[in-house]
């Protein structure tokens, strides 16, 4: 079942960088956002999942309605603890195994986790967490865990 948020929570700015070296500021305000946040390794099968439909969806517009809006997707690993360290390979890694275009979406994230983990609502680092994101930066809808269609539609619904 969708969570509705009852009061829009507003999505945390973080900085990051691209596999390039660009320094990124999110959320981008003025923009629709989809934001794919991950903190655990074992959340890494259950994002493979989802981030090829969401990529075929909201960056190539492949939907019925994904022509009539205009929506960022990013997709943000957060490095936490003992990870902080895998945050340089990981970045290289990607590098050279992920399709350029398909990079150009994740932003590296290696800040103050807890902080944005806590503004966030997120508890369960196995899984995956989708925000979408408005142009002000409130969350409108959240998804987390296993890919479905019907949550990739509820992440869209407030595009519409």
């Amino acid at each position: 079942m969708p969570v509705i948020l009852a009061a829009q929570a507003t999505f945390p700015p973080l900085e990051g960088e691209t596999v390039q070296g660009n320094s990124v500021r999110l959320p981008t305000n003025g923009s629709w956002s989809i934001m794919a946040v991950v903190v655990g390794k074992k959340a890494q099968p259950a994002l493979e999942e989802w981030f090829a439909p969401a990529y075929n969806r909201f960056v190539m517009k492949s939907g019925l309605f994904a022509s009539s809006y205009s929506v960022n997707l990013y997709l943000v690993p957060v490095f936490t603890g003992l990870d902080k360290a895998a945050y340089g390979p990981s970045m290289n890694t990607l590098k050279k195994r992920v399709d350029a275009d398909l990079a150009k979406q994740v932003v590296f994230f290696k800040g103050d986790a807890d902080v944005v983990l806590q503004a966030l609502g997120i508890r369960d680092r196995n899984i995956p967490y989708f925000f979408t994101v408005d142009p002000q930066g409130n969350i409108v809808h959240r998804e987390s865990g296993k890919f479905s269609v019907e949550k990739l539609d509820a992440l869209e619904a407030p595009l519409l």
